[in-house]
């Protein structure tokens, strides 16, 4: 079944009829030739639908006339992938950001030729001599807008001092970040034993979810479950989600999930790319993550390996439905993290057991001894974050690089 159908489906809708066609260039009137909007009014009769769903982009006056031509509502990829959000959004932040983008969005339908729209109505106190209904939903729209921007700034600078404060505990964010449906909340599931809703369908995550993670080889870490890609994602959602996306460009390491099974599979892998691009997320460094590979003849998997290696630094073979490669995945995310690490010898006295304990949380002890009069002398891997932490704590007697 094409993305479309799943997208519609993942809406709620029921396919009664698929339509296809080909043109050099859209009709700049109804989106489609004369004939075609024919076939597609003949079939909107005997099937009795209620709305046309258009795979691209279209413009307002398209949509406009496309409506006329078959006889019922349009609605085009834009605003189908927004609907999905509408339903999704669970959390305060999350449900701003998806009417940020609808009411974006819809202040470029608002064309004249609407019949909605253009009629004069009395609204007290809602609008001025002689303003028309157009007028009236752009006004109120806009303030609308504004309001939602304002309420956002409050939202992501309360999103921001929480991610200075995880900072201060130096704890490495790895993020999951993938196209839509690709397995990534199963996978987070399966890592850190949470219950995050997962469902076969698709953007069945909107709010990003965190929990900590203790990887063997290395210690706690942050693991993020955030919102899925999809190719041409409107441009008004990356804007709207932008808070929430900043998650992934903080990241340490991201876990790039994909459908291993899907047969749009290297498609996929660069409509993520992209969107890692355009939020400036690209320098990550990624753990490709084929999941499914349940699915998967062991015989075909090195032809999936190949190419990507761009911006790939390691490549994992899992299946979050039955849990196997999970410790590959873990152990390709300490090599990650090891690399940005290094080595110090750090003297704590007697005293300090409670930060002892911490250093075996936030990095990787080596070895440890005690001297005669039993101050600790730690071995110990560091990252910078968890090093600038450690200078900060009182009671060290020491910190020495290796």
């Amino acid at each position: 079944m094409s993305e479309i159908c799943l997208l519609v489906e993942s809406a709620g809708g029921e396919i009664a009829e698929v339509v296809t066609a080909s043109r050099a260039s859209p009709q700049p009137a109804t989106f489609v030739g004369s004939g075609k909007a024919e076939e597609l009014a003949q079939a909107v009769k005997q099937h009795h639908i209620e709305l046309l769903v258009v795979n691209q982009a279209i413009s307002p006056i398209q949509e406009r006339n496309l409506e006329k031509a078959v006889g019922c509502r349009v609605l085009d990829r834009t605003g189908l992938i927004l609907d999905i959000f509408a339903q999704r959004a669970q959390s305060h932040e999350g449900k701003l950001q998806v009417e940020l983008a609808q009411l974006r969005h819809l202040s470029t339908r608002l064309v004249r030729g609407w019949t909605h729209l253009e009629r004069q109505k009395g609204g007290i106190g809602l609008r001025g001599p002689g303003e028309t209904q157009l007028e009236t939903d752009r006004r109120l729209i806009g303030d609308r807008i504004r309001r939602l921007k304002e309420r956002l700034v409050k939202v992501s600078a309360q999103r921001g001092l929480r991610r200075r404060a995880r900072k201060k505990v130096p704890l490495p964010t790895v993020s999951l970040v993938g196209y839509t449906n690709a397995g990534k909340s199963t996978i987070f599931n399966r890592l850190t034993e949470s219950s995050v809703y997962v469902e076969d369908q698709l953007f069945a995550t909107l709010d990003t979810t965190m929990r900590r993670l203790e990887v063997p080889e290395y210690g706690e870490v942050i693991l993020s479950d955030t919102v899925g890609f999809v190719r041409d994602l409107p441009h008004t959602l990356v804007q709207a989600f932008q808070s929430t996306l900043e998650e992934v460009s903080s990241a340490h390491v991201l876990l790039h999930v994909v459908d291993a099974a899907g047969i749009s599979r290297d498609e996929n892998i660069r409509a993520v790319q992209q969107v890692l691009d355009e939020i400036d997320a690209n320098d990550i460094p990624q753990i490709l993550v084929y999941n499914k590979a349940d699915l998967i003849d062991p015989e075909f998997r090195g032809k999936a390996m190949n190419g990507f290696d761009g911006k790939i630094t390691e490549k994992v073979w899992v299946s979050a439905h039955d849990g196997s490669g999970m410790d590959d995945l873990l152990a390709a995310i300490a090599r990650l993290l090891s690399a940005s690490r290094q080595r110090y010898q750090v003297q704590l006295p007697i005293s300090a057991g409670a930060l002892r304990a911490k250093l075996y949380e936030r990095g990787t002890v080596k070895g440890e001894s005690q001297t005669e009069q039993g101050d600790w002398e730690i071995e110990i891997e560091l990252s910078d974050s968890a090093l600038g932490w450690l200078r900060k704590q009182p009671n060290v007697q020491g910190i020495a690089s290796q």
